[in-house]
């Protein structure tokens, strides 16, 4: 069996197209189409269901991507395991969701590129739905995200419990909002909050939902510096992480609102699927790293 067949398929199954796998492998679309048809013909199973879009694996076609996965990974690391000082020579996707990705994308790194010169990393950032399904699927080989608490690690996935993570209430002193507040005070007030898919929002809209309080969205953000800057220029209250918020220049412009029966939490993880092979090293690093660079002194936060 040829591997680059395999490594086709693969890529085919994982970004759903042949101009997906095309892209990623650097390889031709009709040389992606030929390696498809060279391992059906090998296997003699047609293994994409090419009428569906994106496209989709069989029956067949399905369990030969979870034999062909673990193939590649194996292969991997006897190469990681004969190379010279055992130093892993491969690529390793990590994901990421955006409240985590300020702290996730310096310290973190770092570390891995310290200690895996040859090992490329690719990050991507996205919520965590999202990140569970391309881990589930294969298109990464690790995701960093948010669970509500008590949620149970998705089926067919592992997870290292990263611990609980917390967000900040902030507003500008212009919006006069109460300090301390409850839920009831923070109602009358508009918020900038992150787009769908937030675990945040989710927490915060059940919360409101739960007391029959309505839930004032003015401004949808991803970036946490734009919120910020929207929150001190009095467009309604924000939430941010206390890494963002300690790093952010902008956070003198802005007060932190404490609300004692309210704290917005979600527990995070390092959700990857097994067999983890040769990334197990990188991985336990990156983990450690990241839980350091969680864990800020009482004085950034409180």
């Amino acid at each position: 069996m040829n591997i680059r067949d395999l490594e086709a398929f693969l890529a085919v199954v994982e970004t759903g197209s042949i101009v997906g796998a095309s892209a990623r492998l650097h390889v031709t679309q009709p040389g992606i189409t030929r390696r498809i048809q060279n391992l059906e013909e090998r296997l003699g199973a047609t293994l994409l269901d090419r009428q569906s879009k994106p496209l989709k694996p069989t029956a067949a076609g399905r369990q030969a991507y979870e034999h062909g996965r673990q193939v590649l990974r194996s292969l991997g690391d006897l190469m990681a395991g004969v190379s010279p000082g055992g130093e892993l020579r491969r690529e390793l996707r990590i994901g990421v969701v955006p409240y985590l990705s300020e702290t996730a994308l310096v310290g973190p790194l770092d570390r891995l590129r310290g200690d895996y010169p040859k090992l490329s990393l690719r990050m991507v950032s996205a919520w965590s739905p999202s990140l569970v399904e391309q881990v589930a699927h294969g298109a990464l080989d690790a995701a960093v995200v948010c669970l509500p608490d008590g949620a149970p690690v998705p089926e067919g996935l592992a997870g290292d419990e990263l611990g609980v993570q917390r967000v900040l209430l902030v507003a500008a002193a212009s919006l006069d909002v109460p300090n301390p507040a409850d839920l009831a005070m923070l109602a009358n007030y508009p918020w900038v909050m992150n787009e769908n898919g937030c675990g945040f929002r989710a927490y915060i809209r059940n919360r409101f939902e739960a007391q029959g309080l309505h839930l004032d969205i003015a401004a949808e953000v991803q970036s946490a510096e734009l919120r910020l800057s929207l929150v001190a220029r009095g467009m309604g209250i924000g939430i941010v992480t206390p890494a963002a918020f300690a790093a952010n220049p902008g956070r003198d412009d802005v007060r932190i609102i404490d609300t004692p029966a309210f704290a917005p939490q979600v527990r995070a993880w390092l959700l990857y699927r097994p067999p983890v092979g040769q990334l197990a090293r990188p991985l336990a690093v990156f983990r450690a790293a990241l839980v350091d660079a969680l864990d800020l002194p009482a004085s950034i936060v409180a």
